[in-house]
């Protein structure tokens, strides 16, 4: 089953050939491909709060430990936290993969 990645669900336009690229750049979590398949998205698409780069609130994030609260407080992170349940893999085991 294909899961929702968080450039599907967030609508921001910066995946490889998205239509924010030229002006925002591509999006670490759409490229990143150390932790491909994490939560069962492509590259980075489920668990982009680990990653420094992403877009939130149309600005780009930087550094986890700074970005953290908005990510725990974020639609896209509820739903792949419940949709993962058991298997959702913690940001501290992301992070020792990048």
């Amino acid at each position: 089953m294909t899961r929702q990645n968080c450039w599907d669900f967030m609508k921001c336009g910066r995946q490889p050939g998205g239509p924010n690229t030229h002006t925002l750049g591509e999006c670490i979590a759409a490229t990143e491909s150390r932790i491909d398949g994490i939560n069962g998205g492509k590259n980075g698409g489920r668990a982009c709060w680990a990653l420094a780069g992403t877009l939130c609130g149309g600005r780009i994030q930087g550094t986890y430990a700074t970005k953290l609260a908005n990510c725990l407080s974020c639609q896209f992170y509820e739903l792949v936290r419940n949709a993962e349940a058991g298997g959702f893999m913690l940001a501290r085991d992301i992070l020792d993969r990048v």
